[in-house]
């Protein structure tokens, strides 16, 4: 979803690295975490990158439940109207592009895995202390049963194993192609009487 806005001309703020360093990331994030919050979303990233003339904002955003386009757009809407009260992007004009992560999002924070809750994930496993080390390209792969402030559960090969965050490198959701649990076929994709 993007908006657009005809204001902008600080240097590209950005928690990647970029042309105007992390400072200016921080400050734009600053500013917009509030609204972000009052939306009921959690604002994950801040990007500022040049496309010719204009600037382009990224801003990616999530709550549990996930994001809507709806959401995205409302976003959008507001995000828009507080970088212009606070004219946080200057006098050039910039383009504002909000979205959801994708699931190629590493998962990192216990907020990452309790969204992941249902999905099958993988990650790798770290070694511990004063255990046996653990092969380095040992990884768990099952499906998120629980998530909370301490750890994660996960259901691998039927069995429930519990992993505290320490545990576990960055995640990746695995992308399944089989119908979700309670969907059931309408027959839509069957041929009518016509062929059709």
């Amino acid at each position: 979803m993007q908006g657009n806005s005809r204001h902008g001309s600080s240097r590209a703020p950005s928690r990647a690295p970029s042309r105007g360093g992390a400072a200016d990331a921080e400050r734009i994030a600053g500013l917009l975490e509030p609204a972000v919050a009052a939306l009921g979303m959690d604002l994950e990233d801040v990007r500022i990158s040049s496309a010719g003339r204009r600037r382009l904002l990224r801003i990616v955003v999530d709550a549990d439940g996930g994001v809507s386009l709806d959401d995205m757009a409302l976003a959008s809407r507001e995000l828009s109207a507080t970088l212009d009260r606070a004219a946080a992007m200057g006098e050039a004009s910039y383009t504002l592009e909000v979205s959801s992560p994708g699931v190629d999002r590493p998962l990192t924070e216990p907020k990452h895995w309790r969204r992941a809750v249902g999905r099958v994930v993988s990650a790798p496993l770290r070694s511990q202390p004063g255990t046996s080390a653990t092969a380095p390209d040992a990884t768990v792969t099952g499906r998120v049963a629980g998530a909370d402030s301490s750890g994660v559960r996960i259901d691998v090969d039927g069995a429930s194993r519990e992993f505290g965050y320490s545990d576990l490198g960055p995640g990746r959701i695995q992308i399944e192609f089989a119908p979700l649990d309670g969907y059931a076929d309408d027959g839509a994709d069957e041929e009518g009487p016509d062929g059709y």
